[in-house]
């Protein structure tokens, strides 16, 4: 049951080294890393956050640090993960992630939603589809 206002999502969610070795036949298919996660849909995040946990069981490369501003105002410096690879359904992006600290929740944030295409439906409370690009995301360049 979801809490008021609240939106999760399955995610899948799998390590890009590893599909881009599959894709070329380096590896097999069953060998990629991979976490289906019950992520939260946070609209005022920008980009994924992952606990460190998953991200070590990813096997993702750590990148650059940055400064994160949370929601509270505090001014954090956190580290990026390379080559995420996220799947809504049935779009798929690759993607950089934060770094959280182990356990902590999993937020699906702005880029990806924007770069897949996906509402909040108001009246359900799901993440979905845009309903006027139904096939393939349709992207602005306004």
């Amino acid at each position: 049951m979801n809490c008021m206002g609240a939106v999760r999502a399955s995610v899948l969610l799998e390590n890009g080294d590893d599909v881009a070795l599959a894709a070329r036949g380096m590896l097999d298919s069953p060998s990629i890393r991979h976490v289906t996660a019950d992520m939260l849909v946070d609209t005022g995040a920008v980009v994924v956050l992952l606990p460190q946990d998953m991200v070590e069981a990813l096997g993702l490369r750590l990148g650059r640090k940055v400064v994160v501003v949370m929601a509270n105002d505090q001014k954090i410096e956190m580290r990026f993960a390379q080559n995420l690879s996220v799947t809504v359904g049935d779009r798929t992006m690759t993607t950089d992630c934060l770094v959280g600290p182990p356990r902590c929740e999993p937020l699906l944030g702005q880029v990806v939603l924007e770069q897949l295409d996906l509402v909040v439906h108001p009246t359900t409370q799901q993440l979905g589809v845009n309903p006027a690009s139904p096939f393939l995301p349709m992207l602005s360049l306004k």
